[in-house]
């Protein structure tokens, strides 16, 4: 009965080890997971789940929004604050190179942890800033542009480059006529806080 036991005891002290050593594993791998996620990948679950989000920018500015689509350097978002210019739903199409940081609940910042596996990327986090502002161009959109240092222009898009954009100048509700146009201005994509366009507008 003795020697029983001492082999159930030591059965036992074993499997306790074999369990810290399993749990000490478990953990480290977390650890290298998490440290291997980017931004991108945690805003993909954010924006599958359309959450809630206060999204700082710069200059000390925030905005309170549903995550909504996710791009190759940008993220599309709706306000919730109320701050749109009247319509039924607005879309604001924010450079990740803007975004300062984000707050939401404490159990989306734990979804957005989650092991996602390997994914493809969709064709829209394929699509560059450019190209979606090449296609608010192309369809001739009225937009609102807030820039990092907090000014507002109004108007449409003419052509987007590279890493700028052209805009002709009106008043906000107006369309682009020559009549209309108070001038023009050229936007480095760099200065850009957001664009602002009506929701079925988006690509």
């Amino acid at each position: 009965m003795h020697w029983d036991r001492l082999f159930e005891d030591l059965e036992g002290q074993l499997a306790s080890e074999w369990e810290a050593e399993k749990a000490a594993l478990d953990a480290e791998s977390e650890r290298l997971r998490i440290s291997r996620l980017e931004l991108r990948d945690r805003l993909r679950v954010l924006c599958s789940a359309h959450a809630a989000t206060t999204v700082d920018l710069p200059g000390g500015r925030r905005m309170r929004v549903a995550l909504r689509a996710l791009g190759a350097d940008w993220v599309a978002v709706e306000p919730l604050d109320g701050d749109g210019p009247g319509i039924a739903r607005t879309v604001r199409i924010v450079p990740l190179d803007a975004v300062r940081g984000l707050s939401t609940d404490h159990g989306m910042v734990l979804a957005s942890l989650e092991d996602q596996g390997e994914q493809e990327r969709s064709l829209r986090e394929r699509m560059a800033l450019g190209f979606v502002l090449r296609d608010l161009a192309r369809r001739r959109v009225p937009v609102r542009l807030s820039t990092i240092d907090g000014g507002d222009l109004y108007g449409t898009i003419d052509r987007a480059g590279a890493d700028h954009l052209d805009v002709a100048l009106h008043d906000a509700g107006d369309v682009r006529r020559a009549s209309s146009v108070r001038g023009f201005s050229i936007v480095p994509f760099s200065a850009l806080a957001w664009v602002q366009t009506a929701g079925d507008q988006m690509p």
